[in-house]
């Protein structure tokens, strides 16, 4: 991309990116870990909404092994976040590296 043309731009970038981060806010994801027995749901600022658990993950003998899972759930709503703002963000983005964004 032509840097006079993106400065030249910048404006009509900047509204997109507006728009699209105030779409964002009201997105949610949900993440899951041992087959869906933990979900967690996190919105388009990576604030976690909610934690669901199948009562089947509920065992007190096996607190360490729950903890694994909502990491894991975590971990897989976010990763599903960040690429929905690549989609969503990547394309007026030009392919700019922007740290944090994962693209």
């Amino acid at each position: 991309m032509n840097p006079f043309d993106f400065i030249k731009n910048a404006q009509s970038i900047k509204e997109q990116l507006a728009k699209v981060q105030d779409e964002l806010k009201v997105l949610q994801v949900t993440g899951s870990a041992g087959g869906n027995i933990v979900r967690v749901t996190i919105n388009g600022q990576f604030q976690v909404v909610s934690v669901d658990l199948d009562p089947i993950a509920v065992d007190p003998r096996d607190v360490p092994m729950l903890q694994d899972l909502i990491v894991a759930a975590s971990r897989d709503a976010y990763s599903r976040m960040l690429e929905l703002n690549k989609e969503r963000l990547g394309p007026m983005l030009g392919g700019l590296n922007i740290p944090g964004m994962g693209m």
